[in-house]
C-alpha cells in the first residue's frame, strides 16, 4: 500500500476533505471555514493519498499568522480514516507541517484537542508539545479541550 503526502490542489478535493474531517471531529465546520484555511495557507493543507486509487485517507489543515509579535503556527484540524490509523500517517503529516513552519521561522505552534482524545494527546506529546491549559466547555458539544504549545 503506497501512501504519499501532497498539498491541496484545487476545489475538487474539498468534498473529500470535508467528509473526512466531519466524520472524525466533533465540531461542525462550514465550507467557509475550510476555504478560509485552504485558500490562505494551501502549503499548510496536506493530504495523504492512497496512490493507486487516488483516495484521500488523511488530511491536516493549518495556518500561520502573526500573534503578539511572534509568528504562530496553528494546527486546526487533522483526521485519518479509521482503517488507515496506526500506520504513522498522522505523524507524517504533523512532521511535514512542522518542517514547513520551521522553514518559515515560526516562533510557536499551538493546537487544541478534546481532553478525551487520547490518541491525539499521545501524538502531540510525542512531538514535544506541552499542555498549556485546559479550556472548559471549549467545543460545541461542551467537551473540554487542552491547548498544546510547541
Amino acid at each position: 500500500m503506497k501512501i504519499e503526502i501532497e498539498n491541496y490542489k484545487d476545489e475538487s478535493q474539498l468534498p473529500s476533505i470535508i467528509n473526512l474531517i466531519t466524520h472524525d471531529l466533533s465540531e461542525p465546520y462550514s465550507i467557509y471555514v475550510f476555504r478560509y484555511f485552504i485558500h490562505q495557507w494551501p502549503e499548510l493543507c496536506l493530504l495523504e493519498k492512497k496512490k493507486k486509487k487516488d483516495i484521500i485517507v488523511g488530511t491536516i489543515i493549518c495556518k500561520l499568522e502573526n500573534h503578539k509579535k511572534c509568528l504562530r503556527g496553528y494546527i486546526a484540524m487533522i483526521a485519518v480514516k479509521k482503517e488507515y490509523r496506526r500506520k504513522g500517517i498522522a505523524s507524517k503529516m504533523v512532521e511535514k507541517v512542522l518542517s514547513i513552519m520551521k522553514e518559515k521561522n515560526t516562533d510557536e505552534v499551538i493546537l487544541e484537542t478534546e481532553v478525551t482524545n487520547k490518541e491525539a494527546i499521545i501524538l502531540y506529546e510525542n512531538f514535544g508539545f506541552i499542555r498549556d491549559k485546559r479550556l472548559h466547555k471549549y467545543y460545541l458539544n461542551t467537551s473540554d479541550a487542552y491547548r498544546y504549545k510547541l
